[in-house]
């Protein structure tokens, strides 16, 4: 009767592992916000590139293969505790060895292993291969904010600052995440992000979760990523790295539009954030001018 009643109890625990974490599997979507984070999520945020895709997918299948081992061990451990206790076992056996247990749980741990290897690797590849590119942005990790410039579009460059919390809430952005000038690109576009920082800096990273990105922004270094955004909208991120004193006051925000939209946009850049290159101090023409 008490094996029966530590059965059962066993029987519920393992019940109630199952139930959670099928809620934490089948809940974590439905509480993802648009292209920015929610309370009490515990999901993804949703996707808006082919690479978050993937990453969703290679997450999700993750969640159900550590859930299935998570589940087997606990099992095995509950017909321990049940059959091999003092009172249901008072002459344990001295078995000590048992090869099929000792090959087949070295065996399935490689198999399982290679089977996630394979899709890791060909996600990895994608990350890292850059298709051919629509456009080109660079964005600089600055103290403590982000600068972005458009080197095939023209000779400008603007400042992205977070905004206030009366600045935000006046113009609808969420807390901690609107800023005053956004990245702005157009939709189903290629979109190369070279990512630097200030030489004087220190190493901030560029992370837009919906985009599937996230790479260093490492001082004299030009790192790449790439995403190509699926939807219009805006998507926002943060700096991924513990940057310094500001360091929760970097935030980034993407919108992205459509080849009109932009386009547009584009020519007023061109004239709101012109970059006039200084003129090179007088000495240093006479010098350059001197003859040998």
């Amino acid at each position: 009767m008490q094996v029966l009643s530590r059965l059962q109890v066993l029987s519920r625990l393992i019940g109630i592992a199952t139930a959670l974490a099928v809620v934490v599997m089948s809940g974590g979507a439905a509480q993802a916000a648009f292209g920015q984070p929610s309370p009490w999520q515990i999901g993804l945020q949703d996707s808006a590139s082919p690479v978050m895709d993937d990453i969703v997918w290679f997450h999700t299948g993750l969640v159900y293969i550590i859930t299935a081992i998570s589940l087997f061990v606990l099992v095995l451990l509950a017909l321990v505790v049940v059959r091999f206790n003092r009172q249901a076992s008072p002459n344990p056996t001295r078995t000590t060895h048992n090869t099929m247990i000792e090959v087949l749980w070295t065996v399935l741990p490689v198999l399982i292993l290679g089977m996630i290897a394979i899709p890791s690797f060909k996600l990895l590849f994608l990350q890292q291969s850059i298709p051919p590119a629509d456009i080109t942005v660079k964005a600089s990790g600055l103290q403590w904010y982000w600068s972005y410039a458009y080197p095939d579009n023209g000779k400008f460059e603007f400042e992205s600052r977070m905004l206030a919390d009366a600045d935000a809430a006046k113009a609808g952005e969420p807390r901690l995440l609107g800023v005053d000038n956004e990245m702005v690109v157009p939709v189903n576009k290629v979109v190369r992000v070279i990512v630097t920082a200030d030489a004087a800096g220190v190493i901030h990273s560029f992370a837009v979760p919906s985009f599937g990105i996230k790479i260093d922004a490492v001082p004299g270094r030009l790192n790449e990523t790439w995403f190509k955004a699926t939807r219009e909208g805006k998507y926002y991120g943060q700096c991924s790295e513990l940057c310094g004193k500001d360091h929760a006051f970097m935030p980034i925000a993407v919108r992205v539009v459509s080849d009109q939209e932009f386009a547009a946009w584009l020519e007023e850049a061109k004239k709101k954030f012109a970059r006039y290159d200084a003129p090179p101090p007088p000495n240093a023409v006479a010098a350059l001018a001197r003859p040998e």
